[in-house]
């Protein structure tokens, strides 16, 4: 059996969270998302236009591990990596990175949400559209 088309990529994540306020004041006020629905109190649905990030309310005690690696936000030129650095860590994000330049000619860094997750900002020339 032939594999299928490619996918149109990943444009959906879940993240269950115990900080559930704080975590969607840092993906909206700080990542700059917005509030696509908001089923009921425990579980909202954020977008940034081409992307969907949802999270629900747990009271699961995580015991610090988490079971995703990471999620990433894509920039669309390098220069704003070092300025979405600056500016989170002027919010007192906990930083998990400095700023890296990649060999492939991407640029990243990593931080945490307010529960722990681990998100990347990162300009990666493919997905941005630009050589």
């Amino acid at each position: 059996m032939n594999r299928p088309a490619p996918t149109a990529g990943l444009r959906h994540v879940a993240l269950y969270v115990n900080r559930f306020e704080a975590c969607e004041r840092f993906y909206v006020e700080l990542l700059g998302m917005r509030v696509e629905w908001r089923p009921d109190p425990d579980n909202v649905y954020l977008t940034s236009g081409n992307d969907n990030l949802a999270l629900h309310r747990s009271d699961r005690d995580f015991a610090g591990a988490q079971h995703l690696d990471h999620i990433g936000f894509i920039l669309e030129d390098p220069e704003q990596v070092t300025a979405w650095y600056q500016f989170l860590l002027s919010h007192e994000v906990p930083m998990k990175s400095g700023v890296k330049q990649h060999r492939d000619g991407a640029r990243s860094f990593y931080c945490a949400d307010p529960d722990g997750n681990i998100v990347q900002m990162i300009y990666h020339p493919p997905l941005a559209g630009k050589p």
